[in-house]
């Protein structure tokens, strides 16, 4: 096929050997591709003076000419005349050097696929006064015929700006003149010369939202970040500080006005919203659901196509930055979902993006989510991983994230997870685990901890998995922290009951001191316990309103004695009453009620009080900071736990009723003489509480109990948790 014909149909795969300046022995050549135009004129740009025109070649949009007299132009441009118009543009086809940059160093650190791939802004030094801006675009689909990038500054014409392809795979080109702002896509051809449908960049920093979901090019040095102090401070252990975690999904934690006719807030009015709201509550962090921009709503973002742009359903990605840097300069640290697991099939995103599995295995027992109807990425690809890996950089990079939490674990894992006999591939081994997943996922956690020592990532993983959140040399996968599902699910179903049962399932709420140390556990009540039915957390428990309530707070206290950092859905501290819904906001209205203010009066406390007091957050993840005072009472339904810190010297127990009867002179072991105050009783009349009598400060006997040399005697509230800190002698 003839040049021209490659290039009117879009399917020529080495521009650069056809267009661009050609140096001879004592001549230059100049071919230019530009469809539409009547005349081409060339000017040399250091000098302002024309060279020549170039030649139409038959009756094709291809012009060319060769020069004798004088030297190649450092740079040049065309003044190009159609029907319309008379225009000049610089020609892509010079900068062959500086677009096979892209492809040099990619493969050598992670952090080079988002600062070479994707649409990058350079300054072209071509010796002129000022340099030349531009665009360099690349892009990897190795098994494509031909590939063009299209967008406003070419009207979506594939046959404009055709990518020169490299032996790596990748395909490159230098745009002079497209600049931030500019919405961009690849047209790709298989290697059949099918035409595939637009591809947004998978390394894109912006996107637009349906229908066009376009790609926009972006500039991520403009914004000036404020958070140094944030950024320098001396970051002490994270398993010894407090961490109590709201988690939000911001299309839906707050909606605006119906009368402004917008449907979310935006980045900067969460600022204003969102951030006084988490300070005011004690929380410590904030975590997002998925952030990577996402084409359906109602996936909550767990269905990720650009993993390299925030959503822009809430604004640009300078206003998440800001928002990021607001929330830092306000105290709260910022964890995002992360979601490498999987992705969905749109047409404009990853799936077969040449018309080949590029990203995702090919084989469906291996590279299609029967749960998720979403495609598996394929994690023993060098180029899949270095891309992941890069993604995961890039957060923590650009928008100074704190932390990961890396969605679907347990999924990436298992070659047999949710699949029956017959429909997984084992490994090399003939078992079950994902060899290149587990190597994927130690790769990324030593990525981000030696890049970024402050950071943390924390596994959603629901399995048994042994050493999720140890060290790779220690034969772990890496993780900072691991979710304790077995702590939530056995605690909801144990609180779910009615309590003249609870009895029976007594040993669902200490089961998981069993494990509690073998991994640093968050626990987690998050928007999957809220959802699709399960009912709000108000809404689990049993009983009459009060006794729902009363049941809740109850629960949240324990919670926050329980060893492990903390983690809540947004719409828990206000006892929300309806599960989560995407479409509408929490249900703030309630907290024009006493019972509701309550609840949320509580949890501020709570977050405040598991705060300030180092017994109840130093030792999470130590044996030492724990002890069983009082665990076999199946009959009472109660729970007697102690709590210290790390000297021992703070001492602060915790005793919970699960019952609606008062428990009145409970007896419990203490470690020591002395006076011993409460601290804070969810049975309170400011928590919507019965306001049962008891006695703030009690002192302890030399009576013998729960195999402790001394004990108190207090009243226990019906349906409450106390915490009561020893004072001293």
């Amino acid at each position: 096929m003839q040049i021209e014909t490659q290039l009117q149909r879009a399917q020529c795969t080495l521009p650069f050997s056809h267009l661009g300046l050609k140096k001879n022995n004592k001549t230059f050549s100049i071919t230019a591709w530009v469809p539409n135009a009547s005349e081409i004129s060339v000017v040399d740009l250091s000098t302002e003076k024309g060279i020549g025109k170039l030649k139409r070649q038959g009756k094709s949009d291809l012009f060319s000419a060769e020069f004798t007299n004088g030297k190649p132009p450092a740079v040049y441009a065309f003044e190009v005349k159609n029907a319309q118009d008379t225009y000049r543009i610089i020609d892509p086809y010079q900068f062959q050097e500086q677009a096979f940059h892209a492809v040099h160093f990619v493969d050598h650190l992670p952090k080079n696929v988002y600062q070479q791939l994707g649409a990058q802004l350079i300054e072209l030094d071509v010796g002129l006064k000022n340099a030349v801006s531009a665009t360099r675009f690349a892009v990897f689909a190795p098994n494509a015929s031909a590939v063009s990038v299209i967008g406003d500054f070419n009207y979506w014409d594939g046959s404009c700006l055709p990518m020169q392809k490299t032996d790596f795979g990748y395909w490159v080109l230098v745009v002079p003149g497209v600049k931030a702002g500019d919405k961009y896509k690849y047209q790709i051809k298989d290697g059949h010369g099918n035409e595939l449908p637009h591809k947004a960049d998978p390394v894109g920093f912006y996107a637009e939202q349906y229908p066009s979901h376009a790609s926009v090019v972006f500039d991520h040095e403009q914004y000036q970040w404020n958070d140094s102090q944030w950024q320098q401070q001396v970051q002490s252990d994270k398993y010894a500080q407090a961490m109590s975690i709201y988690e939000v999904h911001l299309g839906s934690w707050k909606r605006p006005d119906s009368q402004s006719g917008e449907t979310f807030l935006t980045y900067r009015q969460l600022v204003n919203e969102l951030i006084p709201y988490v300070k005011d509550m004690g929380y410590t962090h904030l975590e997002l659901l998925p952030i990577s921009e996402f084409p359906f709503d109602g996936s909550w973002g767990y269905q990720p196509v650009g993993l390299f742009a925030p959503t822009s359903r809430f604004g640009g990605p300078d206003d998440f930055k800001y928002f990021v840097d607001q929330c830092h300069q306000n105290g709260i640290g910022v964890i995002i979902d992360w979601v490498p697991a999987h992705f969905p099939e749109d047409g404009h995103g990853l799936a077969r993006f040449d018309g080949t599995h590029v990203y995702e295995y090919e084989d469906p027992r291996k590279g299609w989510h029967p749960d998720w109807n979403s495609c598996i990425y394929d994690f023993g690809k060098d180029t899949v991983r270095q891309f992941l890996v890069a993604n995961a950089l890039f957060w923590l990079d650009k928008y100074h994230i704190d932390g990961l939490r890396v969605d679907a674990v347990a999924s990436m894992l298992y070659l047999d997870y949710s699949r029956e006999d017959g429909e997984w591939v084992p490994n090399v081994d003939g078992g079950n685990h994902n060899y290149e997943a587990i190597s994927l996922l130690q790769w990324m956690n030593k990525e981000v901890y030696s890049h970024y020592p402050n950071a943390m990532t924390i596994a959603e993983e629901s399995t048994s998995f042994a050493k999720v959140s140890r060290p790779v040399f220690e034969g772990g996968l890496g993780f900072g922290f691991k979710w304790n599902m077995g702590w939530m699910h056995d605690s909801l179903h144990y609180i779910s009951k009615d309590p003249s049962y609870r009895r029976y399932h007594h040993g669902e709420m200490t089961f998981s001191m069993v494990y509690a140390f073998d991994e640093s556990f968050v626990l987690p009540i998050s928007h999957d316990e809220v959802v699709h039915g399960k009912g709000s957390l108000l809404r689990k428990m049993p009983g009459d309103e009060w006794q729902q309530a009363a049941n809740l707070r109850c629960y949240a206290a324990f919670m926050y004695a329980h060893p492990g950092k903390k983690l809540n859905f947004m719409g828990n501290e206000i006892g929300q009453s309806a599960e989560w819904n995407h479409d509408s906001s929490v249900n703030w209205h309630l907290l024009e009620f006493d019972k509701h203010s309550g609840i949320q009066a509580l949890y501020r406390d709570l977050n405040k009080m598991y705060i300030e007091y180092p017994a109840l957050h130093e030792l999470d993840h130590d044996y030492r900071g724990f002890e069983w005072i009082d665990h076999e009472n199946a009959e009472q339904s109660t729970l007697v736990m102690l709590r210290q810190s790390k000297d021992a010297k703070q001492q602060l127990y915790a005793a919970s009723n699960f019952t609606p009867v008062p428990r009145t002179n409970f007896r419990f072991g203490v470690k020591a003489l002395g006076e011993y105050s409460v601290l804070l009783n969810t049975d309170d009349k400011q928590y919507w509480g019965s306001g049962h009598s008891l006695n703030k400060t009690v002192k302890a006997e030399a009576v013998p109990w729960n195999n402790q040399a001394y004990s108190i005697s207090v009243s226990l509230p019906p349906l409450a948790t106390i915490f009561i800190l020893y004072k001293g002698k």
